[in-house]
């Protein structure tokens, strides 16, 4: 749930918050913004503490369950070009294109493959994904010293059968994510580096951990804007095909 790297707005008083599902409204309600961009360079740790590099760039628009996005490999030169078309949807899974420019085609991918790893990353094509609160029951599982612990379960298919959210409550940012599938802990997100932008409160690291490959990678961001003038012809597959 990504976010994602995903992202999640103004800063308010302080909510009392009733029950888990309050908790997490009020965590999309302080990170809402009407469209976003970063660049952003990730280090995939594999066997061996061998390290790869890559950068790539981020772009979205609309509001939560309804967003569209595209992100852009740009380093290296062997995934030059390389991008992933997003459309969110609120009543289930989002649609999604990857164009590969050594093949001059997009390819539309399949729910069924949403699990796997998206271009060598330790993201898969689902955790790209903005999904709406509404998508999941929620459930609180107690106080841990400032921070909520929440569990999640989505109610459409996914790969996870659940996760645990950790909430901080000063802010109501999630700072730590782990998700599960019927085998066990199978990804474990870290949020770290929380600064203000234009009033929302933002990770500029993200650590993901593939936990049986013993994979992670960390995503720092720079470049980070949001409300920017972005229009619904750049989240399209011309758009995406054109490279712009």
């Amino acid at each position: 749930m990504s976010r994602k790297l995903i992202p999640w707005l103004l800063l308010a008083a302080p909510l009392v918050a009733q029950d888990a599902r309050q908790i997490i409204e009020e965590v999309q309600r302080r990170q809402r913004s009407e469209s976003q961009h970063y660049e952003g360079t990730l280090e995939v740790t594999g066997g061996g503490n061998r390290i790869a590099t890559k950068r790539w760039t981020f772009d979205r628009i609309g509001s939560f369950g309804s967003s569209k996005s595209i992100l852009r490999f740009t380093v290296p030169a062997e995934v030059k070009g390389v991008g992933l078309l997003i459309v969110n949807h609120p009543e289930r899974a989002s649609d999604q294109w990857m164009w590969r420019p050594a093949i001059g085609r997009e390819q539309r991918i399949a729910l069924q493959d949403r699990s796997t790893r998206f271009f060598g990353t330790d993201f898969s094509f689902e955790d790209l994904e903005e999904r709406d609160v509404a998508q999941f029951d929620f459930k609180l599982l107690g106080d841990e010293g400032g921070v909520w612990k929440v569990e999640s379960t989505p109610r459409k298919s996914s790969q996870y059968t659940r996760s645990f959210l950790w909430v901080k409550k000063e802010n109501y940012t999630i700072v730590k994510v782990e998700s599960y599938n019927k085998k066990g802990l199978l990804r474990a997100i870290d949020y770290r580096d929380f600064e203000q932008v234009k009033g929302i409160w933002t990770a500029r690291t993200t650590e993901i951990q593939d936990v049986p490959r013993n994979s992670r990678t960390t995503l720092k961001y720079d470049k980070l804007e949001y409300n920017i003038p972005l229009k619904d012809a750049d989240f399209t597959l011309d758009a995406l095909r054109r490279g712009t």
